[in-house]
């Protein structure tokens, strides 16, 4: 029996981790201001400098250790404990949860922006009476 090394592959992480937020190489390109090719070459590499790393993180919404500690497990383990229930809508890149429908919050903001407006008419069209 033989016991096999799991390879430490940060490229192959990024890689993986850029593919779970959705994201395509032109797209992390374009945030780290280099090309496509450069994405693609740092994704076949099996080492990255630390200063590239944590630009690479900042870009792709984690921290460098998490990509360091980036394992398909983990992620697994993650997301069978992750509660889906029906308040909670997501969480944002720096950790804080959305408990609420943020579409309930536009539609809200649009209602109160339309009630503004009518009661704006409704002052100039007295105004306009008294005249």
């Amino acid at each position: 029996m033989s016991t096999a090394t799991k390879s430490n592959h940060i490229g192959r992480k990024i890689s993986r981790i850029r593919e779970l937020r959705d994201m395509k190489q032109e797209a992390l390109a374009q945030a780290l201001g280099m090309s496509q090719q450069t994405v693609s070459a740092i994704e076949n590499s099996e080492t990255i400098e630390e200063e590239k790393l944590v630009e690479i993180a900042k870009a792709l919404g984690v921290t460098a250790e998490a990509i360091k500690s980036f394992s398909e497990e983990n992620m697994i383990t993650y997301f069978n404990t992750f509660n889906d229930s029906p308040g909670n809508f997501g969480t944002f890149a720096n950790g804080a949860i959305c408990n609420f429908n943020p579409l309930d919050k536009v539609v809200e903001l649009y209602e109160r922006l339309v009630q503004a407006e009518k009661d704006k008419v409704e002052y100039l069209e007295k105004l306009f009476k008294e005249k």
